[in-house]
C-alpha cells in the first residue's frame, strides 16, 4: 500500500458508496427505491468514513482534489504530490463508478428516465443557475475544508503515563463524516453537493464512456470542478490568516 494506492482505493470505495445510495434510492425496482434524501445524505457521510478509515493511515485520505488543493495552498501539503494524488483520486472516482454500474447494471436497463441515470454518476442543479450554483458549491467546499484544518488526530493520555498517547484508529475518520453529513442535510439541496471533483468529473466521464443512455451534462461539469477548487483555497486562505 502506497499513497497513490490509498487514494485510488479510498475514493474508489467512497464513489461506490456514495454513488451506490443515490443508484439505490433513483433506479427502478431497487428495494431502496424512492427512500429519500436522508437515506442519500447519511449513506455519503458514512461513505466518507469507510475511504478515510482505509486510506486515513497511508496517505491520509484526501479523496478529494480541492481538500488536496486546499492543503497545498495552506502549507500542510506539498505541492509536488499534488499532481499524483489528483491522477489517483479521479482513477478511484472513475472505478467506483464502474462498480456502481456493474452493481446496478440490471435496473440501469429498465430505468427510462436518464436524468435520474445520470444521477448515479455525477450531480445537477435544482435550479440551473451559474452563479448560484457555483456559490452553493464555493460555500460547501469551504465549509468542508475549512472545517478539515481544525481537525486533530485523536489520542487519549495513558494513566499511568499521562505523557504517553495512544491513537484511536478509524475514529479519526468520525469527524469528516459529521461534517459531510451536515452539509449534505443542510447545503446539499441546490446541487446536490459535488464538493469535490473527482466525485462528479471522474464519474460524469464514466457515465460517458458506458452503456448509459442519456446526455452527461458537459455544459454543467465545470462549476463542480470550480466550485469545490475554489471554495478550497477560500477555506486555505482565511485559515492562513487567522492562524
Amino acid at each position: 500500500m502506497t499513497p497513490f494506492i490509498a487514494e485510488v482505493i479510498g475514493t474508489m470505495l467512497l464513489i461506490l458508496l456514495g454513488n451506490g445510495v443515490v443508484a439505490n434510492v433513483v433506479l427502478k425496482g431497487t428495494k431502496g427505491n424512492n427512500s429519500g434524501w436522508i437515506v442519500i445524505t447519511t449513506a455519503w457521510a458514512l461513505a466518507v468514513f469507510v475511504g478515510v478509515t482505509v486510506a486515513g493511515p497511508v496517505s491520509g485520505a484526501h479523496l478529494n482534489p480541492a481538500v488536496t488543493i486546499g492543503l497545498a495552498t495552506a502549507g500542510k501539503f506539498s505541492w509536488d504530490l499534488v499532481p499524483s494524488y489528483i491522477a489517483a483520486q479521479m482513477i478511484g472516482g472513475m472505478l467506483g463508478a464502474f462498480l456502481v454500474w456493474l452493481f446496478h447494471k440490471d435496473h440501469f436497463a429498465i430505468t427510462e428516465d436518464e436524468g435520474a441515470k445520470l444521477a448515479c454518476f455525477s450531480t445537477s442543479p435544482a435550479i440551473r443557475k451559474t452563479s448560484s450554483n457555483l456559490i452553493s458549491e464555493i460555500i460547501g467546499t469551504f465549509v468542508l475544508v475549512f472545517s478539515i484544518f481544525y481537525f486533530s488526530d485523536p489520542s487519549i493520555s495513558l494513566h499511568a503515563d499521562p505523557s504517553a498517547k495512544v491513537g484511536l484508529g478509524s475514529v479519526g475518520a468520525i469527524p469528516v463524516t459529521f461534517v459531510v453529513w451536515v452539509i449534505g442535510l443542510s447545503l446539499g439541496g441546490t446541487t446536490g453537493y459535488a464538493i469535490n471533483p473527482a466525485r462528479d468529473l471522474a464519474p460524469r466521464i464514466m457515465h460517458s464512456i458506458l452503456p448509459v443512455k442519456g446526455n452527461s451534462d458537459w455544459s454543467y461539469s465545470w462549476i463542480p470542478v470550480v466550485g469545490p477548487v475554489t471554495g478550497a483555497i477560500i477555506a486555505a486562505v482565511l485559515y492562513g490568516f487567522l492562524k
